[in-house]
């Protein structure tokens, strides 16, 4: 019985929340990794591309529900995502067409582009405050839980509850249906062809008549798709609020190059390891040490490596070690 009351406390307060967490840095770490390889260019501005499309999915979620639009059990958010989505695509299109498309045609140095990117970084975080305000929001309806703690303890007798919220779920579901497209989109359909084939070799590429403006176009749409949603489902999961966005960048970069940067499988990979090294080294592993151990050996205290204060310090070390003893990542993609 107690290693069962275990299995469901590390379920409840590592597994589930890593896996969601991690579901949500993988698909930000596809945004980047797609553009690296693609376009050539660490996007600093990500982060705060998610917020943007999080911030109109917001206002809009706002908007039904002053109507009385709703989809019952499901978060209004939603039916609102689409229009987050064309509202970021319409922004990432307009960047790229007023500032990195004059840095292409010049062939500058990545590094220009990069800080080009942190100045458009600067740009999109003040718009999104200035909009929504810097204050934390919440958007969020629906059934909280599809099973509460209380109904678990209720249906297995355990001690220990498990409690799975409905946004953790939607979160697992979302991931593998956008992943399972956009693999399919990349390895099966003539675009997603010329795309990889532009990332591999781009001379070559263009030797084959591939149009490069076509290729940057779709880059940027589905990195517009897969920020608005990534960032959504983070919304859904934790809260809305504009500077935590601009956080996320690091463990979203940490994940892009622990997988393999420009390689969307490592990018995957890399989210997962990302989400599970910090939950894990800032887990309060107390109570299951309980259940597993003798009353003898039980510990006094919490047997927390790092407060959560310092989660992000987890993916700042985990990247710093990869840079320096395997730059390529765990997938070989394009070394830093």
């Amino acid at each position: 019985m107690d290693l069962l009351n275990a299995l469901v406390a590390l379920s409840n307060y590592v597994l589930i929340p890593a896996i969601a967490y991690g579901s949500q840095l993988a698909l930000g770490a596809l945004g980047v990794t797609l553009i690296y390889g693609i376009l050539r260019f660490s996007n600093f501005a990500h982060g705060d591309t998610m917020a943007f499309g999080t911030m109109v999915t917001i206002l809009v979620t706002w908007w039904f529900q002053s109507m009385g639009l709703h989809l019952f059990a499901l978060p209004t958010a939603l039916l609102a995502l689409p229009f987050g989505i064309a509202a970021t695509a319409l922004l990432v299109l307009g960047t790229d067409r007023v500032v990195y498309r004059f840095y292409r045609r010049v062939k500058a140095r990545p590094i220009v582009f990069v800080m080009a990117s942190i100045g458009v970084m600067f740009i999109m975080n003040g718009l999104v405050r200035f909009i929504i305000g810097p204050s934390e929001q919440t958007f969020a309806d629906g059934a909280r839980f599809i099973i509460s703690a209380r109904e678990f303890k209720h249906m297995t007798g355990l001690n220990e509850g498990l409690a799975l919220r409905t946004s953790q779920g939607l979160t697992i579901v979302t991931a593998v249906i956008v992943v399972a497209a956009l693999f399919w989109f990349l390895n099966r359909t003539r675009t997603g062809k010329s795309m990889r084939a532009f990332s591999d070799n781009e001379d070559l590429a263009l030797l084959s008549g591939i149009n490069p403006e076509r290729v940057v176009t779709i880059t940027w749409l589905i990195v517009a798709a897969l920020a608005t949603i990534a960032g959504v489902l983070y919304g859904l999961d934790k809260s809305f609020k504009p500077f935590t966005y601009f956080q996320l960048l690091l463990p979203i970069f940490a994940s892009a190059i622990v997988g393999g940067l420009g390689n969307p499988l490592g990018a995957i990979a890399g989210g997962f390891v990302i989400a599970f090294s910090e939950v894990t080294v800032t887990y309060a592993w107390k109570k299951v040490l309980g259940y597993l151990l003798p009353d003898s050996l039980a510990p006094d205290g919490l047997v927390q490596l790092l407060s959560t204060d310092y989660k992000f310090a987890v993916s700042f070390a985990i990247l710093v070690v990869v840079l320096l003893f395997r730059p390529t990542g765990l997938f070989k993609g394009k070394s830093v």
